[in-house]
């Protein structure tokens, strides 16, 4: 089979759930523009580089889903170095598709990531019952359930778990059944709460997060590099995965950097890990991150 630069397929991949098929772009597992420094599309050596970016955003999503980050920085003319501390892997066994059935039919239908609603997608068509609602945990998740075909969804002006929960239609819940489709970890306050306020919580783990090391191309570009760097923080568990596997001096260099965090909660975090350059951005969205991180740079 023939791929195109950038096209996106699915790789079969043994995982701890069995047989499964991974996420991403063949370039972003593993071709040329993979992991570290990169701009968007284009072919080593087809025509001289140009000159460099005067600043550069980290990226700590997924193997293969750095793409809207690297569009985003490239918009205000800057790169990304992606760290991956993870790949996700669909979950297609039965007990899997069962769940989900179960959660789909539920009142109220939860979401908590743009990854979650294309795994489920995968599995099943995502349509809206009569009387049932939806909910996201941002505009981003939202917008991919409107084009699964999920008219009707509800999300938060604060684009976070505490955002999701202040919602009048999360409120009042005893004796409410919840479908909550997400993967394992990640996002650990809002089952325990949901559940306090009364629900009955059915959740599909509809993909996992494969913990992988770091490239050395990344740890490459994040030693050599000296232009200004910004890291765009939207998972606590990823800022963790990735301080624990990059090497005393590289841990060190990474805390010197400003931490652009999607929440207040990241922001704590980022603290409690030894970051003192913290700023808020509006939301997890790479557009809000980059232009967070980019506001910084004309103050």
């Amino acid at each position: 089979m023939v791929v195109k630069p950038g096209e996106r397929v699915g790789m079969i991949v043994a995982g701890s759930a069995g047989i499964g098929l991974e996420f991403g772009s063949h370039a972003e597992r593993g071709g040329p523009d993979s992991e570290g420094a990169g701009r968007a599309g284009g072919y080593a050596g087809a025509m001289p580089d140009p000159a460099p970016p005067g600043w550069y955003v980290i990226s700590l999503r997924a193997r293969g889903e750095h793409a809207p980050m690297r569009a985003a920085a490239a918009s205000v003319g800057a790169e990304i170095v992606a760290i991956s501390p993870w790949r996700l892997l669909l979950r297609e066994d039965a007990p899997t598709r069962e769940r989900l059935r179960e959660a789909l039919a539920a009142p109220r239908v939860v979401f908590t990531s743009p990854v979650a609603v294309r795994a489920a997608r995968r599995l099943q068509p995502l349509r809206a019952l009569s009387g049932q609602r939806w909910f996201a945990v941002g505009e981003g998740t939202a917008m991919a359930l409107r084009r699964a075909g999920v008219a009707e969804v509800d999300a938060p002006q604060r684009m976070d778990s505490e955002g999701l929960l202040s919602l009048p239609g999360l409120a009042a819940l005893r004796n409410e059944t919840i479908g909550f489709v997400t993967a394992p970890g990640g996002r650990g306050v809002l089952v325990p709460t949901l559940e306090a306020r009364g629900a009955r919580v059915i959740r599909a783990d509809v993909y996992e997060r494969i913990a992988v090391a770091p490239s050395p191309r990344s740890l490459a570009q994040l030693a050599k590099l000296d232009a200004p760097m910004k890291l765009a923080l939207s998972s606590g568990e990823a800022l963790q995965l990735v301080i624990d596997a990059l090497p005393g001096p590289l841990r060190e260099r990474l805390r010197q950097v400003q931490v652009v965090a999607a929440s207040e909660r990241l922001a704590t975090l980022a603290r409690e890990h030894g970051f003192t350059d913290i700023i808020v951005a509006r939301s997890a969205r790479p557009v809000d991150l980059v232009a967070a991180a980019a506001g910084t740079l004309a103050a």
